[in-house]
């Protein structure tokens, strides 16, 4: 992983932040990985070097995105619940270029400032499941398939696992986090409920089953 020379320059970023200010948080990204994490990625030259893309990724911890938002090839904005931004750490998100969103209204600022940085031919990456679990996708919100219909994205499913602490068990020093990026697929264009359901179903379908993969491969290693 390149950690002056960052990929993603011609990226653009949320007007309230630069460039170069998302790139030094994606280095911290790179430097929690290597230091807390023994880090395994497959599929990263799957992911599309130019164009709107739409990450959709199963979420466990907290340290997810921050580990992605450095590993990943593309400056990406991710959309993270609004109770984060507050503080020192709500200056920080905002600083690196991430969207708040509060999930227990309607709440279509922050997706539509997402909306304009895909149309702009950036990336947003959203956790579908919508809070932290055991990342299995059971379910999914429909902000993801909205936000791809909406642009004409391309989706990429992103699958994540070892940043959640063992049931019962103590957490190794640097454990393996392996991070399994699929295949690229699009849902099209359009709008209305039927549409989105549609959509929000395909993405579910995918990620879950990435999922499922990555859990085999770890499991036969």
């Amino acid at each position: 992983m390149k950690f002056f020379r960052l990929p993603g320059k011609s990226d653009p970023v949320p007007e309230v932040t630069k460039g170069w200010k998302v790139d030094n948080g994606r280095r911290i990204g790179v430097a929690l990985g290597l230091i807390v994490y023994r880090m395994r990625i497959v599929g990263l030259s799957r992911v599309p070097a130019s164009g709107p893309v739409v990450f959709v990724i199963n979420h466990s911890t907290m340290l997810d995105g921050p580990v992605l938002f450095g590993y990943l090839p593309r400056r990406v904005s991710f959309l993270v619940k609004a109770e984060m931004f507050s503080g020192f750490m709500g200056w920080l998100l905002t600083t690196v270029g991430q969207y708040g969103l509060n999930r227990d209204i309607p709440d279509r600022g922050p997706l539509m400032k997402a909306l304009a940085q895909l149309k702009a031919g950036g990336t947003v990456g959203i956790f579908p499941e919508g809070t932290r679990g055991d990342g299995g996708v059971a379910a999914v919100f429909n902000g993801a398939g909205w936000l791809a219909l909406r642009s004409g994205a391309a989706i990429v499913p992103i699958a994540i696992r070892g940043t959640k602490r063992p049931e019962g068990g103590r957490r190794r020093f640097r454990p393996k986090v392996d991070v399994l990026i699929g295949e690229v697929f699009t849902v099209g264009t359009g709008a209305g409920k039927t549409a989105v359901e549609s959509a929000t179903e395909q993405i579910h379908e995918k990620l879950k089953s990435l999922v499922v993969e990555l859990d085999t491969r770890r499991t036969s290693a």
